[in-house]
């Protein structure tokens, strides 16, 4: 969140920007170079910078985005400007350069968590494993001492596939017939690598497999793609043939959760469809976090490009990446300083603050908080409804900071707090507005007691 905003005036830049990072260099940018020509053409800004090098500043409240041969840089906006992962980002500085823009409050897709989770075919499994969906077997190989046992606790026959955990189209994925095999390339691959990750699952012999785009939690398209010839691989980027495949209820129903499962605003799910689609569910493959459009849009005779950039011209359609927070923070109230405040996603009307010897005198109103008595406009009133029933509240504005951010006018309704334990609750709406998302277990996460107690 950018600093200095008003709750109720605040004005909106409605025109929309586009940030491409790109972790692919070359003739690999391909759906990068396809965003740049296609937000052109719709006439809408777009700054297309790989991800090496880039950087951000922060000025005169104004954040602009770099890269180390232009000094100038690209201004963005927390309320119209969008940024688009694209590929997997391989390096930690390339994330955290992610995870700048998120704190910041801007509309990432993918979210580095999505984008974490999805390169992990491990955490990938497990994650959907959660939520119900149905994958091929799937164990870890801890070690080359391992191997027995992780083949033991696969329960399957060969052939079997491995996969590196971390992988994408069709890279880092291997088709192992025996015994023999698996021993002799684990072996092999430990003795390259002693800190490799393995994994082997269950082959599920497939004539062909589908994907599944999913943007904003719908589908926009579909594509099956065709076992290679002498390959077990599908991939378009090693030359499988695609079209169009009509989805069951049931695949509808389950490419849909697994995205959600994995959390991004844009998504591809791979599966394989079962002998009875319309009874028995699929099996999951993967989620991809960056997917890649070429064979897809060639299946559907479609510009996808043009259709997920207009997709978030809409500003309803940006998620931003919530702050944890614990349930008890501290926060600033101008003019009474650092109070403890309760983050309740239940508070739904106003933020709540503590108040004593409350007096109204027309449009004026004179309340005292600790040992500070003032007097300020009374803005308006609200019932509010609780366990002990009905009571009516005198609603101020005040100026608020939390977490760096700094609001001149936020609506507080007041009320007597002493058998409450903090002297702010926080309503829904604020949580929102700050971007953050309470932990139920933990206590002051972005903020320490210590700042209190000093």
């Amino acid at each position: 969140m950018e600093q200095f905003k008003s709750f109720i005036t605040e004005e909106k830049n409605s025109d929309y920007r586009i940030v491409v990072l790109s972790a692919e260099k070359g003739e690999k940018a391909i759906t990068a170079k396809r965003m740049k020509a296609e937000a052109d053409e719709l006439g809408y800004p777009i700054y297309v910078a790989g991800m090496d090098g880039t950087y951000t500043k922060f000025e005169n409240n104004v954040r602009t985005v770099h890269t180390t041969d232009d000094e100038k840089g690209f201004e963005i906006h927390v309320e119209n400007t969008v940024v688009f992962v694209r590929g997997t980002p391989e390096r930690d500085s390339w994330l955290d350069l992610v995870s700048q823009l998120e704190k910041a409050g801007y509309c990432v897709v993918n979210s580095r968590d999505c984008m974490e989770l999805a390169g992990d075919k491990y955490r990938t499994y497990l994650r959907l494993q959660d939520f119900g969906l149905t994958q091929p077997k799937t164990v870890l190989i801890p070690n080359e001492d391992g191997i027995e046992t992780s083949f033991k606790n696969l329960d399957t026959k060969f052939p079997i596939i491995m996969k590196t955990l971390r992988g994408s189209k069709g890279v880092g994925v291997l088709f192992i017939e025996s015994e023999r095999g698996l021993n002799s390339l684990v072996q092999l691959l430990f003795k390259q690598d002693s800190q490799a990750d393995l994994l082997i699952q269950e082959y599920k012999k497939t004539k062909f497999d589908v994907r599944v785009l999913v943007l904003g939690g719908k589908i926009i398209a579909t594509m099956q793609r065709d076992v290679l010839e002498g390959d077990f691989r599908s991939n378009y980027s090693q030359g499988a043939k695609v079209k169009t495949y009509d989805l069951s209820e049931l695949e509808i129903e389950q490419c849909l959760l697994a995205a959600k499962a994995i959390g991004g605003l844009f998504t591809a799910v791979d599966f394989i469809p079962s002998e009875n689609t319309k009874k028995d569910p699929p099996y999951i493959l993967e989620v991809n976090s960056s997917p890649g459009t070429e064979g897809i849009e060639e299946a559907n005779k479609k510009n996808i490009v043009k259709e997920v950039i207009k997709y978030f011209d809409n500003p309803d359609f940006r998620y931003t990446v919530p702050t944890e927070c614990g349930w008890e923070e501290v926060v600033t109230i101008k003019p009474f300083g650092q109070l403890s405040a309760k983050f309740d996603t239940g508070n739904y009307k106003f933020s709540v603050l503590h108040a004593e010897n409350i007096e109204i005198n027309g449009n004026k109103i004179t309340f005292t908080l600790g040992d500070k008595t003032i007097t300020t406009k009374l803005i308006g009133k609200y019932v509010s409804v609780t366990g002990g029933g009905e009571d009516e509240r005198p609603i101020v504005e005040l100026g608020f900071e939390f977490s760096g951010s700094n609001y001149s006018k936020i609506p507080f309704g007041l009320d007597d707090r002493t058998k409450m334990g903090t002297d702010v609750l926080m309503n829904r709406k604020m949580m929102k507005m700050l971007n953050v998302m309470v932990n139920p277990q933990r206590k002051y996460i972005v903020t320490t007691k210590y700042v209190l107690d000093k």
